[in-house]
């Protein structure tokens, strides 16, 4: 890691990472007709083997492959569409743009899972769409939908998307084909920003800000929505780009979909805070004419989380603890593992108080159900796959199952395998059932030898000597490659990586082996993944700007959360016997901090300037804004007139030198 003196960068990099999804933006097609035959295409991804080919005809030649009602149901009531749709920043930045998924009109090719690439043109159906009388979606502008209710005397928007880019799009092409109508009120139904980012994109913050217009969110939706991406953002960040395939080509051999839906759009990101908060199950509103009872969900999907239904309309907004995928106990970006429990009693509390009124089932990503009995049967299976999941883990675990013998064992049962709504389109049930695992048991799974298990690089080494050397560990890849084995050929090629990061041939094994996994993948995510790994190892990471995208979200974070994050960038070792104690006073806000530095530890608490601290911090709410942002450096605090100082310069000067900045584009595929 590095030292900075623009101590501020490493704050706003964790706090925005993630958030972003990926550090960066899509890799755009490149206009060329794409050659499916080839044996190497452009990007340096190579042809599906034999196996792989096999494989992927095996899933083709499935029974439920002949399905194609979800496509008769994704195209129903659709009002208005635009063929090519292509969103971009002011800057020229691409948004969002159909295009680059026009090449999923045809069939599956054999570099990708027939049942992935189904889902992925099922994600691309894109438009307005009427769910029900006076209930409307927004569907492909963004990884998300918006949600519209015309009421009597208003109009209700639920989930404004990601980006303000896409949002805005969006509400074009709504008043475009509904008619133009005062907005009564917006839903936030949860905490992840593709539901809330593109808020200034359908409405004036102001508005709400003046209560014109009312914001409906779950309790603790504000702290939920920036706490857990500011301090560990930098991390998630990086491994969303995995998670979401960033680097990625759009191509039969490069992402093709999220399963959840195609990709988060990386624009203009806004929030702002709630006017009314549901906090309990029962609650019930009213704005344009439009009746809502409210469920609070949290500690599902998302910790702070709601589902709304309509009496009027007879439908339900599911929000996303019910979507047509398997979602995610655990989410690959890396996250707090989420209660399967909870999650599971939330859809049969919702199915207990809504099942019997709703006609139709509307969420935040997917096309809608429709009938009381599909609704019903529908909302079981959702409910199910998630207590399934978790009494089975734990069984397999009481058996004396380890988890990575857990997911290789555990399956569905036919009433659940052969649900479309519940397939591992997004989440696993390999890797769900991990995460029950870790929830219980946390990271150790028992087995002394993994208690203190040697760092990878020095295991990677004595592996390869033990094997013989680098030629014979190569040998044995090719080996297991050519058995069609890809999982044994990338552990192995894994540590000859590790321990000869130089040898090219280690590095185009291991990326040959992530290939022909990603290809095999039904998850839109871990095809990503794989893919992505692959990608690098033959090119390398590309750092990315995110600084551009982060619009008034920075405004919204509690200056609290940034000290906790400037604790975890503390070079404990280079402190040494440093102790410090200083007061940062926000003169605007009336708010002051008092910083402490001791044992390396850095501790904050929001109190009354500390009498005798070794330097006091006056600023102001804009100057640290600007710090965060990085238009503000170390210089400007020593010269500005709002950033003042008093006491000891060069005690605070050397905390500053003292907090690292760490590197976003980190390795993940070598050392």
């Amino acid at each position: 890691m590095k030292k900075t003196d623009g101590w501020s960068k490493s704050i706003l990099v964790g706090a925005l990472c993630a958030w972003l999804a990926a550090c960066g933006d899509p890799v755009a097609p490149t206009g060329v007709p794409y050659d499916v035959e080839a044996e190497v295409d452009d990007r340096g991804f190579r042809a599906a083997t034999p196996t792989t080919q096999s494989r992927n005809a095996s899933v083709m030649s499935s029974e439920f492959m002949e399905n194609d009602e979800d496509f008769q149901l994704a195209m129903r009531g659709l009002l208005a569409q635009r063929d090519a749709l292509d969103i971009r920043g002011e800057d020229g930045q691409v948004i969002w743009r159909t295009q680059d998924y026009a090449f999923l009109e045809g069939p599956a090719p054999a570099t990708s899972n027939p049942s992935l690439w189904r889902q992925s043109r099922l994600n691309a159906i894109h438009g307005l769409f009427e769910v029900a009388e006076g209930v409307y979606q927004v569907r492909g502008y963004d990884l998300s939908n918006m949600s519209i209710i015309d009421g009597p005397e208003g109009r209700i928007i639920i989930d404004p998307l990601t980006a303000v880019e896409t949002a805005e799009a969006a509400m074009q092409l709504v008043n475009e084909t509904l008619g133009e109508r005062p907005i009564a009120a917006i839903i936030l139904t949860h905490s992840h920003i593709d539901h809330f980012g593109g808020l200034a994109g359908v409405v004036d913050l102001d508005a709400i800000a003046r209560g014109e217009v009312s914001l409906i969110a779950p309790a603790h939706f504000l702290a939920e929505a920036v706490s857990e991406n500011v301090v560990a953002g930098v991390v998630m960040g990086r491994r969303s780009g995995y998670m979401y395939g960033m680097p990625l080509p759009r191509s039969p051999r490069g992402h093709v979909g999220s399963g959840l839906g195609q990709h988060p759009a990386i624009g203009t990101h806004t929030i702002a805070a709630p006017s009314h908060v549901i906090y309990q199950s029962g609650q019930t509103l009213e704005f344009g004419g439009v009746r809502m009872e409210f469920q609070y969900a949290p500690h599902t999907e998302a910790p702070a989380e709601l589902t709304v239904f309509f009496p009027d309309y007879q439908a339900w907004c599911g929000a996303e603890i019910v979507s047509r995928t398997l979602h995610n106990l655990y989410t690959l970006r890396g996250a707090q593992v989420r209660d399967a429990l909870a999650w599971s009693g939330a859809i049969d509390d919702a199915l207990t108080r809504f099942g019997d009124r709703t006609d139709v089932v509307f969420n935040s990503h997917h096309w809608p159900v429709w009938g009381n009995a599909e609704v019903r049967d529908y909302l079981e299976g959702q409910r199910d796959i998630y207590k399934y999941i978790h009494d089975q883990t734990l069984r397999l675990a009481a058996s004396g199952l380890r988890p990575d013998e857990i997911a290789e064992q555990i399956e569905l049962p036919e009433a659940l395998e052969s649900r479309f709504a519940i397939r591992g389109y997004y989440g696993t049930l390999r890797h769900n059932s991990r995460a029950v695992y870790q929830r219980y048991f946390g990271w150790y799974d028992g087995v002394p030898a993994h208690l203190n298990p040697l760092p990878r690089v020095e295991a990677a080494q004595r592996y390869v000597a033990a094997m013989g050397g680098l030629d014979a560990v190569l040998e044995a890849v090719q080996t297991a490659f050519a058995d069609g084995e890809y999982r044994w050929s990338s552990e192995l090629a894994q540590h000859a990586v590790f321990a000869h990061p130089s040898s090219e041939a280690a590095r185009e094994w291991l990326a040959r082996s992530y290939e022909q996994l990603g290809y095999q993948a039904e998850s839109g995510p871990w095809r990503d993944v794989y893919l992505t790994g692959a990608y690098e190892l033959r090119h390398g990471v590309e750092a990315r700007d995110v600084t551009r995208t982060a619009g008034n979200i920075l405004e919204s974070i509690p200056r609290d959360m940034f000290f906790t994050a400037m604790a975890t960038r503390l070079n404990a070792v280079d402190a040494g016997e440093f102790e410090v104690v200083l007061n940062f006073l926000f003169e605007d806000s009336g708010q002051t901090f008092v910083i402490e530095v001791s044992n390396g530890v850095m501790r904050h608490y929001e109190r009354p300037a500390r009498e005798g601290a070794d330097a006091t911090v006056n600023l102001t709410r804009d100057f640290w804004l600007r710090l965060i942002q990085q238009e503000a450096g170390l210089m400007d605090m020593i010269t500005s007139s709002d950033f003042r100082v008093s006491g000891d310069r060069a005690a605070l000067l050397r905390f500053f030198s003292l907090l690292e900045q760490p590197e976003p584009a980190f390795e993940i595929v070598t050392p």
